[in-house]
């Protein structure tokens, strides 16, 4: 890999993009109030001063205000994109302008996504921000020299916090990385409702489907699942689960939903989204009997849930027949439809969460980092939970910016709680 890349370049595709970048950046922002809060802090008392942070996040209009905060934080801060359909351009260009080195265009090939990725990790990253471990994957293969450099690091996503628990079960994590993921501010609203309405919109902008009377085969039914099928149910969907996990498969089942397995699913599905993060869910068997007109869409990570190597060796002429839409024609006539080839659907064909569940999400990010420096080599190499109180009071700030007050327990009420003497 080529060592030599200069990080003081931006490598973004029209830096004139970027008075509309601007416009949606403060748009979102209206709709993060949390993150806000952090910002004006952070303004005042420049907790990251100096530090140098290597984020590979979506380069998105909520994505802008989390490097917006960093940056009035004190951070020296380079970004580039964690999928190469998620960029969105004007917003790469507005934070050039605004002093963030950005190396990230939309539909990049992946020899460039991964230039972009040296490049973030040329910085010398003290805190490193993942949205997928691609920083740290390729930094612990190929750049380990600069480990100790590193303080620590964030993890946005469930597909990198399995790939960074893998990596510290095997002994080989250089540093500690505390899982925003694993929040509970962040996967109980982020994956449920973010992805679920999210990854809805994405497959209704490339195709203008309509919901009601449609069969959807929602594969995996974690929080992303659980999102995505009860959205799609309530836009009057017949939604079938298909899992591996006996316990969410339960689930499923108790809260309404057909659960069956993918290969007898397949022959009746409209609509299969996968939310797995797993490699080749829908494979060549399950292409073989599916009815003509299905709809294939990924909702996880990275581009392998769905096999593309085999739909595309089993077709004999795909074509893009809308943007983000490729009919695959099968030998026997019958025709699939795979969407933003097979990446994110709900990033590549549509924004990506809405601005208002990004403010918990990456108020996680912010502050995780924070603590991060704060408690400097306090931690051994390891993935770590978001700390319970920073958790908590993400939820407490959320509250309060949409006018929701709640109960507090009484005095009385803690005191039965940390008891053990009262009984029946």
């Amino acid at each position: 890999m080529d060592k030599t890349l200069d990080i003081n370049r931006y490598d973004i595709r029209d830096l004139s993009l970027a008075p509309e970048g601007q416009k949606r950046i403060e748009w979102a922002s209206l709709d993060m109030p949390v993150l806000g809060q952090i910002r004006q802090r952070f303004a005042e008392e420049r907790p990251l001063d100096g530090v140098r942070i290597s984020a590979c996040l979506h380069v998105t209009t909520e994505t802008a205000n989390l490097m917006l905060t960093l940056k009035d934080g004190g951070a020296n801060v380079v970004l580039c994109a964690s999928n190469p359909l998620s960029t969105q351009d004007e917003v790469a260009a507005a934070l050039v302008m605004q002093g963030i080195a950005v190396h990230a265009v939309r539909a990049e090939d992946n020899d460039r996504y991964y230039r972009h990725i040296i490049t973030a990790i040329q910085h010398k990253p003290q805190i490193t921000m993942d949205d997928g471990a691609d920083v740290v994957s390729t930094l612990h293969q190929d750049f380990r020299e600069y480990l100790p450099h590193v303080i620590g690091g964030t993890e946005e996503t469930t597909t990198g916090v399995i790939r960074l628990r893998n990596l510290a079960r095997q002994g080989k994590l250089g540093y500690p990385v505390i899982s925003v993921n694993d929040a509970k501010t962040k996967h109980f609203f982020d994956n449920r409702y973010g992805t679920g309405q999210s990854t809805l919109d994405g497959i209704t902008r490339a195709t203008n489907l309509l919901w009601a009377g449609t069969r959807v085969v929602v594969c995996g039914y974690g929080w992303c699942g659980r999102g995505v099928a009860r959205r799609a149910q309530g836009m009057g969907s017949r939604v079938i689960v298909t899992e591996v996990d006996p316990i969410a498969a339960l689930e499923a089942v108790m809260d309404g939903f057909e659960v069956m397995p993918l290969i007898e699913a397949a022959p009746i599905g409209d609509v299969f989204i996968t939310v797995t993060g797993n490699t080749s869910v829908i494979d060549r068997h399950h292409f073989a009997c599916m009815k003509d007109g299905a709809i294939l869409a990924n909702s996880g990570h990275f581009d392998v849930e769905i096999s593309l190597e085999a739909l595309r060796g089993m077709a004999v002429r795909v074509t893009e027949v809308r943007p983000m839409v490729e009919e695959h024609l099968l030998s026997d006539g019958r025709k699939l439809y795979l969407l933003a080839q097979g990446r994110l659907v709900n990033l590549a064909a549509a924004e990506g969460h809405p601005a208002s569940v990004m403010d918990m999400s990456f108020a996680n990010q912010a502050l995780s980092a924070e603590y991060l420096i704060r408690n400097s080599g306090s931690f051994a190499p390891d993935v770590y939970d978001v700390p319970a109180d920073i958790d908590a009071e993400i939820g407490r700030l959320k509250l309060q910016t949409m006018g929701i007050e709640i109960d507090t327990l009484t005095e009385a009420q803690i005191a039965y709680l940390a008891s053990w003497e009262s009984g029946t």
